[in-house]
């Protein structure tokens, strides 16, 4: 008789009742379940439960019973919004971080300040407190379904070109700009953006080149007028590089050369088909190309994580997540940011270019073939490199060849525009207070960058010039007379402690002796405190412009948007701010994936502006290869870096002079204050919920700040007795009070 019961239940099973495909999606994402628990708990594969939830096929005794209890717990858990219109079945029902195609040809468009803001709040609409009650149906998007085509290569696979492509949409891009392909039951898939899944029929490395090329339908429209479209993106995962004979693994040899050998089968097969790699080779970051006939360009690049190519510095545990979680974080960076072209710096500092193209096309008034024009795009840094000014270069420069052997140039030979790494003992009153509160300027360097005026071509020498702070250039000057216990803080002048301040012109916060070369920014605040500044010699550049305002906009609403969707909204209250910062990341991993790399896509962009040699060979006094971009221009980051340091110590200046506090530590744009309180509201001036004019400010938005930590202030005293350093840098460890590299506070 248990027999003929468990028949009936399994009959009455293989009719259970089940929810349309988007509600399935909705009530995993509520209880923050991801595809990969769901299917651990039914034993099957992921695969299958993605399509269950994107309506390709549907469960089967005796998962389906099974499949249809866990909604329907999951229904009572989390009702659905009956006032919501209803939507179609293969419309996702909650709001997608990473966008589909259509939505990141807009962003790669460059929205306007605004939009991007209203486009994060409407994104986010929810509070911070809500948020963290349902983390995962607030960030975590659904998959996106289209329609699928009688021609898909296999049953559910979706066609290379979806039907339906959003009206000014581009359709060769129809797909988003990348995807990552993946071996499922020994057949080759492509997880693009959005969850939209490719049929891939390439038996070997240069057909999947071809099909990329050909079908797949991948890439990104250009960022600017002159610019040109992104290359697809292949990110081939472990099983992929088996499938098609490369190494899972670098050897170390391999790993120190950052490539494959070229006698390797897989660079023959390219070779035979006629395909070419770039003078790098074949290495995490490969791009493999045909030479462009007339506008026709034939361009792969390559991403592969397990040869560290995604840095996890920089992009924390990408390399390990599931193929559409990895495409989902890769997508949301390459619609906001753009298509990663390397490591994150390298990423910054195409972002540049692809903004601020070097040259354009013009028409050949004799043949009618469009060709390079030969001037340079307006605003640009044009397509040849420029020298710097001797004072600009970095040791070994091929500038300073005739340099006797082991000299050290000084201040007064060698421009020096770093970060600051400032510290002082503490006073007897600040050793009476409670804690040590730690602030982090969000995106300081990007907040740097924007609307500051950067030299575009080469420099010119002048002698005893006339200051003008709107000329870009490097500046011998003596600024030793500024004395910071009497400064103009606006109109006025106020007299503060100078022997608790770093100075704003060394990175160490030690004051000048005498004259020394900086950039323009520096030596334009000595003139704002209230001194005369007499520069003895220049380099200074006539052509200028705000080359880097683009990048600045670009970056900011990227990093606004994700964080927006992370619950951190930009209009948010001091205490609901701090509110929403706290734990953030844990809300949605990968979208915290995509923060981390869009900041170090500031820096690391920024430092790319004076890559040192790697290797090569190279001996002092000769060039190096990152000498020929027009990008490499130190003079701007110097530029940059100046600026940011000088926004950071104005409003340690204006918070003095209102408050009596000064910092006891600064690490880059990471600034300490001993307080009584743990939180920043417990010291910072707010009055009516409004912060000191001038001064810090809590929030989201490049330039202000976030709370970076606190440490009691026994805890500061105990580190640096502990290690002998009465001025080691509290500001390197204020984070998570954890102290692992002291060299005696140098």
């Amino acid at each position: 008789m248990s027999e003929l019961f468990d028949a009936v239940d399994a009959l009455l099973a293989s009719r259970a009742t089940l929810p349309p495909p988007a509600e399935r999606k909705r009530l995993r994402a509520a209880h923050g379940l991801t595809i990969d628990e769901v299917a651990t708990a039914l034993k099957v594969r992921r695969a299958t439960v993605s399509g269950w939830e994107s309506g390709k096929t549907e469960p089967r005794p005796p998962e389906r019973d099974a499949y249809a209890r866990l909604l329907d717990k999951l229904a009572e858990l989390y009702p659905a919004d009956t006032t919501a219109p209803v939507q179609d079945a293969a419309v996702p029902a909650t709001v997608t971080a990473a966008p589909a195609p259509a939505e990141a040809q807009t962003l790669s468009a460059g929205p306007a300040p605004e939009a991007a803001a209203m486009t994060a709040s409407e994104k986010t609409q929810t509070s911070p407190a809500s948020v963290a009650l349902a983390p995962a149906a607030a960030t975590r998007p659904a998959r996106t379904t289209r329609p699928t085509s009688s021609t898909s290569r296999r049953p559910g696979a979706k066609k290379a070109a979806p039907a339906g492509t959003p009206a000014g949409g581009d359709p060769r891009f129809g797909n988003g700009p990348l995807a990552v392909v993946d071996v499922e039951d020994g057949k080759v898939m492509a997880y693009c953006v959005g969850g939209l899944v490719l049929d891939v029929p390439a038996k070997s490395l240069p057909s999947l080149v071809d099909w990329t090329l050909k079908e797949a339908k991948l890439g990104q429209p250009k960022l600017s007028g002159p610019g040109r479209p992104a290359d697809p993106l292949l990110v081939l995962t472990e099983a992929t590089l088996k499938r098609y004979g490369l190494p899972v693994f670098l050897t170390e040899e391999e790993r120190l050369a950052g490539r494959i050998p070229e006698g390797h089968k897989v660079i023959k097969q390219l070779t035979r088909a006629d395909w070419k790699l770039t003078k790098r080779g074949f290495g995490p970051w490969a791009r493999i190309y045909r030479p462009a006939k007339g506008s026709d360009r034939q361009c792969v690049q390559l991403c592969i994580p397990s040869w560290n190519a995604l840095d996890t510095r920089h992009w924390g545990h990408a390399a390990q997540l599931p193929s559409a979680e990895l495409a989902r974080v890769l997508g949301v960076y390459a619609s906001r940011v753009m298509t990663p072209r390397g490591s994150t710096a390298v990423t910054g500092l195409e972002l540049m270019t692809a903004l601020h193209p070097p040259t354009y096309a013009v028409r050949d008034e004799e043949t009618g073939v469009l060709r390079q024009a030969d001037d340079k795009t307006p605003g640009s840094l044009g397509k040849d490199p420029v020298d710097c000014a001797p004072c600009e270069a970095p040791d070994g420069h091929p500038l300073l060849k005739d340099l006797p052997r082991f000299h050290v140039r000084g201040p007064a030979e060698k421009l020096f525009e770093e970060a600051y790494d400032w510290a002082r003992p503490m006073t007897d009153a600040e050793c009476t207070l409670r804690h040590l509160v730690g602030l982090d300027v969000n995106m300081a360097f990007a907040a740097g960058a924007n609307g500051l005026n950067v030299g575009l071509g080469e420099p010119t020498y002048v002698k005893a010039p006339a200051f003008d702070p709107k000329l870009p250039g490097s500046w011998l000057v003596d600024l030793s007379h500024v004395d910071l216990s009497k400064v103009k803080v606006g109109k006025e002048w106020v007299e503060l402690d100078g022997s608790l301040l770093p100075s704003p012109f060394t990175p160490k916060g030690d004051r000048p002796t005498g004259p020394a070369w900086y950039a323009t920014p520096t030596v334009a605040y000595a003139q704002e405190l209230g001194y005369e500044v007499r520069p003895l010699e220049a380099w200074v550049r006539h052509e200028n412009g705000r080359y880097l305002d683009g990048w600045y906009n670009r970056l900011r609403d990227a990093y606004l948007a994700t964080m927006a969707d992370l619950g951190v909204d930009a209009d948010l209250s001091p205490s609901d701010f701090l509110a929403a910062m706290d734990g953030y990341k844990s809300r949605d991993p990968e979208l915290a994936i995509v923060v981390s790399a869009v900041k170090a896509t500031v820096k690391g962009g920024l430092g790319k502006l004076r890559e040192r040699p790697r290797g090569e060979g190279w001996r002092p006094g000769e060039p190096w290869r990152a000498l020929a971009r027009p990008t490499w221009r130190p003079d701007i980051r110097a530029a940059v870096i100046a600026r940011t340091r000088i926004n950071l110590h104005r409003k340690i200046v204006k918070h003095a002079a209102f408050t009596g506090q000064y910092p006891v530590a600064i690490l880059s744009d990471c600034v300490v204050y001993a307080a009584n309180g743990e939180s920043p509201l417990d010291f910072l001036p707010y009055r009516e919920g409004k912060p000191l004019p001038g001064g810090f400010k809590l929030g989201i938005n490049p330039g202000l700040v976030k709370h970076e930590g606190t440490q009691t202030v026994l805890w500061g005293e105990e580190v640096r007795e502990r290690f002998n350093a009465p001025e080691l840098n509290l500001a390197r460890y204020i984070k998570d009070g954890t102290v692992t590299d002291v060299d005696n506070g140098e």
